[in-house]
C-alpha cells in the first residue's frame, strides 16, 4: 500500500505536452518571394512562346511579306484535312515507337548485365554514357560519314566481306531504319543509367526469397524488379517519348526529310512550313497540334503503366 501511494505514476509525453502551446507553422506568405525569379524565367521561356504561338496559329502569318489575317481555326481545319499531315504522323508515330521501343529493350538487357556483374560497372557505365554526351549535330556528321552509301565506313567494310551494301540514306525503307537506329545509339545509354540506378532500388529481400522458391533469373527481373520500378519506367518511357516527337537535327543532318518524304516527320514539316513556305501560323497551327498529340500519349502511357501497377498490387 506503502509503495501504490509513494509510487508516482508515468506521465505520457503527449500528455506533458498538451499544456504547452503549440509552435504556430511558419508563415508561408514569406517563401513566395522565393519562387518569384523561378516564375519569371517559367514564364518566359514556357509560358510565353506557347501562348504567341496559340496567337500566331490563329492568323494567316506569312513571314516573308509581314502580312497577317485573322483566320481563327482556318489553320488546324487546313492541316487536319491535309494527307501530308497524316501522313507525316503516322511516320513520326512509327520512328518513335521504334526508337523508343528498342531503346528501352537494350537498355533493359544491358542495364541487367551490369547489374549482374561484380567488377568494372562504373568505367562501362562511363564508356556507354559517351555517345550521349555528344552534340546531336555531330553525331549525325559522324553517322551520315557511316552510312554515306558507296564510299561509307559501314559499305566499305561490307564491301571487303564481299557483301553488296543496301543504300541506306537513298532507300525509302533503309532510311526510317538508319534515322531509328542513330536515335537508339544516342539515346540508349540514358536508358541505360536510369534503369540500371532503378534495378538496384528494388529491396534485395524480394529477390532472396523468389530465388529461394527457385526463380531463374529471367523471372527475378519480370516478375520481381519490373513491378517494382514501374513508375521508375513510366517515367523514362515518358521523356523518351516526348523527346522522340520532337526528333529533328538528326533527321535533317541525315536525310532532310528524304528520300522524298519518307523520313519527314511532324518537326520536319514544321520546319519546312514555317522557314521554306513562311508560313509561320499554319506552322505554329502544326506545333500546337503536336504538343495535343504528345500531352495525350503520355497521359496514356502513364495511365495503362499505373493501371496495371494496380492490378498487379
Amino acid at each position: 500500500m506503502d509503495t501504490a501511494l509513494t509510487s508516482t505514476p508515468a506521465v505520457r509525453p503527449a500528455a506533458a505536452s498538451a499544456g504547452q502551446p503549440r509552435r504556430r507553422p511558419a508563415n508561408r506568405r514569406r517563401l513566395w518571394p522565393f519562387l518569384l525569379p523561378s516564375a519569371i524565367v517559367s514564364f518566359f521561356i514556357l509560358v510565353f512562346p506557347l501562348g504567341y504561338a496559340l496567337y500566331l496559329s490563329l492568323f494567316n502569318y506569312y513571314l516573308d511579306s509581314g502580312t497577317s489575317t485573322f483566320v481563327g481555326l482556318g489553320n488546324y481545319t487546313d492541316l487536319l484535312g491535309d494527307a501530308r499531315f497524316w501522313s507525316s504522323l503516322l511516320r513520326t508515330l512509327l520512328i518513335v515507337a521504334s526508337a523508343v521501343g528498342l531503346e528501352f529493350c537494350v537498355g533493359l538487357a544491358v542495364a541487367w548485365g551490369l547489374y549482374r556483374l561484380t567488377f568494372g560497372v562504373r568505367p562501362l557505365n562511363l564508356l556507354m554514357f559517351l555517345p550521349h554526351i555528344i552534340t546531336p549535330v555531330v553525331a549525325a556528321l559522324f553517322l551520315k560519314w557511316i552510312f554515306a552509301g558507296r564510299w561509307g565506313l559501314l559499305d566499305s567494310l561490307l564491301a571487303g566481306l564481299g557483301i553488296f551494301a543496301p543504300d541506306w540514306l537513298g532507300n525509302p525503307m533503309w532510311a526510317r531504319l538508319t534515322v531509328v537506329l542513330a536515335d537508339a545509339w544516342q539515346f540508349t545509354p540514358f536508358m541505360i543509367l536510369v534503369l540500371y540506378a532503378g534495378l538496384n532500388t528494388v529491396d534485395q529481400s524480394q529477390i532472396e526469397a523468389a530465388q529461394i522458391d527457385g526463380a531463374n533469373g529471367w523471372q527475378v527481373l519480370v516478375r520481381i524488379m519490373l513491378p517494382s520500378i514501374k513508375p521508375l519506367v513510366a517515367f523514362v518511357l515518358t521523356m523518351r517519348m516526348m523527346d522522340a516527337f520532337r526528333y529533328f537535327d538528326t533527321i535533317y543532318v541525315l536525310t532532310s526529310g528524304g528520300p522524298g518524304s519518307a523520313t519527314e516527320t511532324l518537326t520536319l514539316q514544321t520546319y519546312a512550313l514555317a522557314f521554306r513556305l513562311f508560313q509561320v501560323g499554319k506552322a505554329s497551327a502544326l506545333g500546337v497540334i503536336t504538343l495535343v498529340i504528345v500531352l495525350a500519349l503520355a497521359a496514356v502511357l502513364i495511365a495503362t503503366i499505373g493501371r496495371s501497377r494496380e492490378k498487379s498490387e
